[in-house]
């Protein structure tokens, strides 16, 4: 009985530094774990919540094509916004802006630092990096960019809208093996999309391009 005492126990636990570490550690990661969940539920939830609509006002300057004015509105909503559902979404509406005044650089730089759950926000973001790069005459980059795109939540709608924008960067690349790929594609697996009546004239296109 005498081992099992409280004074046992204790010097027990002061004389093996191994557990003393180990008790240390699982403690300071309890600390760390209801830290964050206080964090979440009473400083970032909030603060998410509101960030949401937020933007509103920016959004419809921008629908307005009042562009400088959006940008003035969303560029100090944004930094105090970082990392909110709503600083997120606002930035995406930013990096467009951006690219309306043709600051391509610019709007690339931010679109990359959107990150956002949505999937089909998703797929513009990074198709809208494809039209950046595209843009400044880095069709390889756009290339990636297009595929990624057409790649994400795939559908009738984005995906073949990106394979094509694909197709055609990969013929300003001269790949035409590459172009006739991506036309195939839409031609095979999207018989809605708009250009597909004119599918097969690219196709024949890129397909004499190879032979010469």
């Amino acid at each position: 009985m005498s081992n099992n005492s409280t004074s046992n126990l204790k010097q027990q636990f002061k004389d093996n530094k191994q557990l003393r570490l180990i008790t240390f550690a699982v403690g300071g990661v309890l600390v760390v774990l209801v830290g964050y969940l206080l964090y979440r539920q009473f400083v970032y939830g909030p603060a998410n919540d509101k960030s949401k609509g937020g933007f509103y006002e920016a959004l419809n300057y921008a629908a307005k094509d009042s562009t400088d004015k959006a940008i003035e509105l969303l560029e100090p909503f944004v930094k105090k916004n970082d990392g909110y559902i709503g600083g997120e979404d606002a930035q995406y509406i930013l990096g467009r802006q951006y690219m309306e005044k043709g600051n391509f650089k610019k709007a690339l730089e931010t679109l990359e630092g959107v990150k956002v759950s949505d999937t089909y926000v998703r797929v513009y973001v990074v198709g809208l990096q494809g039209d950046c790069y595209s843009e400044l005459g880095n069709y390889k980059e756009a290339l990636s960019k297009y595929e990624e795109a057409a790649g994400i939540n795939e559908n009738e709608k984005t995906s073949p809208e990106y394979l094509f924008k694909a197709g055609l960067v990969a013929e300003q690349l001269n790949d035409n093996e590459k172009a006739t790929e991506l036309y195939e594609k839409i031609r095979d697996n999207y018989t809605m999309f708009g250009q597909q009546k004119a599918i097969d004239k690219y196709i024949a296109r890129t397909k004499n391009k190879k032979v010469k």
